[in-house]
């Protein structure tokens, strides 16, 4: 019971029914059809044990209707007695035809006198394992649910109409009445199932109002955006105009950040929607009001991709960029740390090693993590937490929107850069010195999150949208083949090379695995390299060394390789205008959302692209729903639509990476309007009622209401 969660008795009241089994009323054997699971009562005629090719338990039964044969292949000695001849049993499986005639394999059965009443409710079926049999559990969570803390917490005018108290409805989810409706039992629309699904889902607005709250209260810098500043100077460089929606979410942005309290705004957008640039310019009036800006990602080859992109934009300007990875090691690593603890280097870029205990910022002021649910809930609670930590007291400033050249520019020691010296221009502490301060906080992702996910998961988060997409993109056709058209692939990669194009190949492992019979991608590399004479084929997977990775992709993407065998390191942060064809081998084990990343690394310039989906048969339901989203649509709001269907919200989240799906109950596919209900209730319940909004809470989620505000 440990081992499934059930050590208190709330625990157990909470344990709630898989399917329910009718045993409240008897039929006769002789009215029974094969496949029918049923419950018959009759009288034992026979009871043998028979040994042909193995031993096995036969008792025949008649109910004066007809007769049954009763066939059990695993038994045990007592068992003889308990169906000898002329005991009376009750007998619950499913009929089938036999040689012999009528019969169940191995059915549950009692004996029984003929007083035997029958149960006057229906059988709870439980979430179980091999070693905790369905009647003690039953027993268990009868006992716990006369002695749970199932008080009513929530006002009567807070709970919706029509719906039951938390014990009546517990009641009648564990123990329900001969004629309850068992389709709504069992599609969870029984008001039984409405009242807790409302109760878990008001918790957990609860619990994001109350981090929303909380970040109010507390302190950021303000950093205001100069006319003539770093900011307007970036956008005068960059080669191109920002889209009309780019403009938006940075004036949102914007006015996050000038405010003294720390902003906590998602930044979503399609893939190629250009969230970089929206970054940089603001990381640019970070910097132009003194303070440090860190820009983590998960992967190297993502924040190299950073790394290159900010250096080009912002190093023009005289901004210092600092570069941190798990690879970078030694003397650089030491500099480096050195240039952000001084100060000189005014951005960080980098991995997980951005979080690193030996990392320690001059004054970091606002912190960028990009596709923030590749970390893990629980990374980016760390991350938090090391980003919220109280700054130094000379950190404690808000500086002036003047000089900025003094506090950025790097001065020269010889060839050495070194922090930059205090002057007269000292910054002006702000009006509360006591309290410390946190940076903003801005994540981005490319996978867009649903409306009913952004207001559960994301409630206490402004969001921000870029849903344009920037001119010149061409649409990318997908095409889905079973493996055996691959020489029909491979010829059209022969072709697009003819034409000067470049290609991916994208393979879900590096080497053979015993239970995978999937495609290597060292394999795949030496089997194109061979069919392709002539073209460079270059490997890339994730357990080349860094500089490996670093040579292949450069080689890659100046045009020296025409085709690149990869594993998922490409997913994101690969930007290669001249590539026109994905393949994506064994597409089926992918998830949607990572098939779309995936498709995104074509169609980034004016060349017609095409991605194709090779998948191994058969398909399971799941398989067969992920690719044929991907055929019918390119939109990324409809792709996170339909992968919140297919997985749920918890897998969509990367809630189970924590070990936690924050959701037992409710669908946020399917229960909008009980998450509209409990997103009014929750503002209100916290006005008017703050102690049972906090028993709310600890009731339903207990610790894992951090989760919530990762």
């Amino acid at each position: 019971m440990r081992k499934l969660g059930l050590e208190r008795d709330i625990d157990l009241a909470l344990h709630l029914p898989l399917r329910y089994v009718d045993e409240t009323r008897l039929q006769t054997i002789a009215s029974l059809h094969e496949g029918q699971a049923a419950q018959v009562q009759g009288t034992v005629l026979e009871c043998r044990i028979e040994a042909r090719s193995r031993r096995q338990l036969l008792v025949r039964v008649d109910d004066g209707s007809g007769e049954l044969l009763l066939r059990f292949l695993h038994f045990y000695p007592a068992s003889q007695k308990t169906m000898a001849p002329g005991r009376l049993l009750r007998v619950r499986g499913e009929l089938r035809g036999g040689f012999f005639g009528r019969e169940m394999v191995h059915p549950e059965v009692r004996a029984v006198t003929p007083d035997t009443p029958l149960p006057a409710a229906l059988t709870a079926v439980y979430p179980a394992s091999a070693q905790l049999p369905q009647a003690y559990l039953r027993k268990a969570v009868a006992s716990a649910l006369v002695r749970a803390p199932l008080a009513e917490l929530l006002p009567p005018d807070v709970v919706p109409p029509g719906l039951p108290s938390l014990r009546d409805a517990l009641m009648q989810l564990h123990q329900p009445p001969a004629h309850a409706a068992a389709d709504a039992l069992q599609d969870r629309s029984h008001p039984a199932w409405q009242r807790l699904k409302f109760e878990e889902l008001l918790a957990q607005q609860l619990a994001q109002a109350q981090a929303r709250a909380a970040r109010a209260r507390l302190r950021a810098p303000a950093m205001h955006a100069r006319r003539d500043g770093l900011a307007t100077r970036l956008r005068a460089i960059l080669p191109f105009d920002l889209t009309g929606a780019q403009q938006r979410v940075v004036a949102e942005i914007g006015a996050d950040i000038a405010l003294p309290q720390p902003m906590h705004r998602l930044l979503q957008g399609d893939v190629g929607s250009g969230k970089t640039v929206v970054a940089a310019l603001a990381a640019a009036v970070a910097i132009d009001a003194g303070w440090q800006c860190a820009l983590m990602a998960p992967t190297e080859i993502l924040a190299e991709q950073h790394f290159r992109k900010m250096v080009g934009w912002l190093q023009p300007l005289g901004i210092v960029i600092a570069w941190l990875s798990g690879s970078r090691k030694g003397r650089g690593r030491r500099e480096q740390l050195a240039q952000v603890a001084s100060g000189a280097a005014m951005l960080v870029v980098g991995t997980h090693a951005v979080i690193q205990r030996d990392v320690v910022f001059a004054r970091l002021g606002l912190a960028v993590v990009d596709e923030q649910h590749r970390f893990g809930v629980a990374q980016r609670l760390a991350l938090r937490d090391k980003l919220a930590a109280p700054l130094a007291d000379n950190d404690k400033l808000v500086a002036p929107a003047t000089d900025i050249e003094k506090l950025v520019a790097p001065s020269r020691g010889g060839d050495k850069l070194v922090a930059p010296s205090a002057d007269s221009n000292k910054p002006v502490a702000p009006a509360s010195d006591s309290t410390a301060l946190e940076p903003h906080l801005l994540m981005m992702s490319a996978t867009p999150i649903p409306r009913t996910l952004a207001m559960s998961y994301f409630a206490d988060l402004a969001v921000s949208t870029l849903d344009e997409l920037p001119p010149g993109r061409t649409p990318i056709v997908t095409k889905v083949f079973a493996d055996g058209r691959r020489d029909a692939v491979v010829a059209r990669i022969r072709h697009e090379v003819q034409q000067g194009r470049q290609v991916y190949w994208v393979c879900p492992l590096v080497e053979e695995s015993e239970h995978l019979d999937l495609q290597n991608a060292t394999a795949t590399h030496a089997e194109l390299s061979q069919a392709l004479p002539g073209a460079a084929v270059g490997l890339i997977h994730g357990r080349l060394a860094a500089a490996d990775k670093a040579a292949v992709m450069q080689q890659f993407t100046q045009g020296a390789m025409q085709l690149l065998v990869a594993t998922t390191v490409i997913e994101v942060g690969v930007d290669v205008p001249n590539a026109s064809l994905m393949v994506i081998e064994h597409a089926e084990r992918f998830g949607l959302a990572q098939l779309h990343q995936l498709r995104g690394r074509v169609g980034r310039g004016d060349i017609a692209s095409v991605c194709v989906l090779l998948y191994s048969g058969p398909l399971s339901a799941t398989g067969k729903a992920r690719l044929k989203a991907m055929a019918e649509t390119n939109d990324g709001f409809e792709i996170a639509r339909r992968d919140l269907q297919i997985r749920g919200p918890g897998e969509f989240m990367g809630a189970r990476q924590s070990g936690d799906s924050l959701l037992r109950f409710a669908d946020l596919a399917e229960d909008d309007v009980l998450l509209q209900q409990a997103h009014a209730a929750a503002s209100r319940l916290l006005q008017q009622h703050p102690r049972a909004a906090a028993a709310q809470i600890e009731r339903w989620l207990g610790a894992k209401a951090a989760f919530l505000k990762a």
